[in-house]
């Protein structure tokens, strides 16, 4: 069974799309690139995959926040509930490095809605925002674990991730060397915008209230 598979931002070969689509409408769990780090995720409207996730991350999801990636913005309103104003905002930067942060509609799972909030992610990648589309569905999204003392390779090295995870996970993507920055993170929950994690994303952030202490592990 390939538990590495190379994917280019087009002319991938569709077969090869749908085996992952199909993983992913079994329950599996991917790793894949997007415009910043390599992430790990699942259909995001299956709960049994999202629990192996956050088991993996050794995270709790009642109190860490989830997101999603979406592959264009026509449907965010199915999982999140956003207001003129911020559409605009995100239709203004997506796709884009950026993660919004919404209050969460109740058609996601209950494991959202532990939180009230969800990150809406619209990647500048191809890739994922392709696999995305064909999946007719969100991808939950979540950062690769790094441990303090390992080599950073080990996050953006699609060889190096399969050696790490690949006994975990059911399929990871090689879509060339990935990023080690995170991508910006704005909680659209309230009348005003805030920044409230500075990533690769540029924003005017004169627009809004800086939050430099708060910081969402799973953006």
């Amino acid at each position: 069974m390939i538990m590495i598979q190379k994917l280019y931002s087009k002319n991938n070969d569709p077969d090869v799309l749908q085996h992952i689509v199909d993983i992913l409408n079994d329950g599996g769990i991917i790793i894949y690139p997007t415009d910043t780090m390599y992430a790990m995720g699942c259909h995001a409207l299956k709960e049994r995959p999202i629990e192996r996730i956050c088991k993996l991350k050794n995270i709790d999801p009642r109190k860490n926040n989830l997101s999603i990636i979406c592959c264009d913005l026509s449907n965010i309103s199915e999982y999140a509930r956003v207001s003129n104003a911020t559409f605009k905002l995100m239709k203004r930067n997506l796709p884009g490095p950026f993660t919004f942060v919404l209050n969460a509609d109740s058609r996601l799972p209950k494991i959202f809605r532990n939180r009230k909030e969800v990150g809406i992610r619209v990647p500048d990648n191809n890739i994922i925002r392709e696999i995305c589309h064909l999946l007719d569905a969100p991808i939950l999204t979540t950062t690769l674990p790094l441990s303090p003392d390992e080599d950073v390779e080990y996050v953006t090295d699609p060889e190096l991730i399969d050696e790490k995870f690949g006994s975990e996970v059911d399929l990871v993507i090689d879509g060339g060397i990935g990023g080690v920055e995170p991508s910006t993170v704005i909680n659209c929950c309230e009348d005003v915008p805030e920044i409230i994690r500075q990533g690769i994303g540029r924003i005017n952030i004169n627009q809004f209230k800086i939050k430099q202490l708060c910081y969402y592990h799973l953006y």
